[in-house]
């Protein structure tokens, strides 16, 4: 393992504990933990409902960030949660690893989430046809890159994967994320993600914006003030405009109200608060009636 990730790994537990303390499971949320979609042991996955809530309800599946060195579905849990209060089922789900699990590990976790989904969606009340998305910082890189696989048949063929990409979601929503490598630390975390390294090959194979094509799900893309990557969201915009892929881009905070990077995970935060309604408004606004 590289300095690189083993700071990030010290750093962020230290920071997360300190978000997180004193948290509890919301008293109108019904949790199922702990379920198994692979034989490993980070293949696990937990589902959140509106307590009381009939029937089928529209999906969120989450995909964390932690540099791709770091994090679970636990450090999620309470963001999440958050998400299912405002009517939604959630599947949080941890992944394999790096530098113990080389890419492409983590794409298969991803696809074998939505695929468990699909596959237990009666048992769960999962509104499959109501499936949205989202991701931060390196998660939101994560799931780019699914959603480049289930849209752009070219980029599909590059995974040796026997079980095709899919299902789609119908939206995302990306949060301060990394959608090209660059700058020191992102090179240095290649080194840990990949066997061989920043190569050009992988380098464009984690590129999301390269990928893009018209067919890639809406996205509600943000920032904020304290965020490292914001640059990166100007960019992933550019490409999304390129390819005439419907979009917002939100900026949260101001001059007087500094947020920090994935600031939407703090339950204590009101800005975390305003941008949770907008997101999960974004996907309201585009449930499919079956009516």
């Amino acid at each position: 393992m590289s300095e690189t990730s083993d700071r990030l790994r010290r750093e962020f537990a230290q920071s997360d504990a300190l978000r997180d303390a004193g948290l509890t499971t919301p008293e109108d949320v019904l949790r199922y933990d702990d379920i198994a979609y692979g034989a490993h042991p980070m293949q696990s996955l937990d589902v959140y409902r509106p307590k009381g809530a009939k029937g089928s309800l529209p999906v969120i599946v989450s995909v964390h960030g932690g540099g791709w060195v770091y994090g679970d579905k636990a450090l999620y849990q309470y963001y999440t949660m958050s998400l299912a209060q405002r009517g939604f089922a959630v599947v949080n789900f941890s992944y394999r690893l790096a530098p113990e699990n080389r890419f492409p590990a983590q794409m298969e976790d991803i696809g074998a989430v939505f695929a468990w989904a699909e596959a237990h969606k009666a048992a769960y009340g999962l509104d499959m046809d109501n499936l949205f998305a989202i991701g931060d910082s390196a998660g939101a890189h994560l799931l780019g890159l699914y959603c480049d696989a289930c849209t752009n048949p070219e980029y599909a063929a590059l995974y040796a994967f026997s079980r095709p990409f899919g299902p789609t979601p119908r939206a995302i929503s990306l949060a301060c994320g990394v959608y090209t490598i660059a700058g020191a630390q992102d090179m240095a975390l290649m080194g840990d993600l990949f066997a061989d390294g920043p190569t050009p090959e992988n380098l464009a194979l984690a590129d999301v914006k390269r990928w893009v094509t018209d067919a890639f799900p809406e996205t509600f893309l943000f920032t904020c003030t304290g965020d490292f990557l914001q640059e990166q969201a100007d960019a992933m915009q550019v490409a999304l405009r390129k390819a005439q892929v419907p979009h917002v881009l939100r900026f949260y905070g101001d001059a007087a109200h500094a947020l920090g990077h994935d600031f939407q995970c703090d339950m204590r935060s009101e800005a975390a608060r305003r941008c949770n309604d907008e997101q999960c408004a974004f996907f309201r606004r585009m449930l499919r009636d079956h009516e």
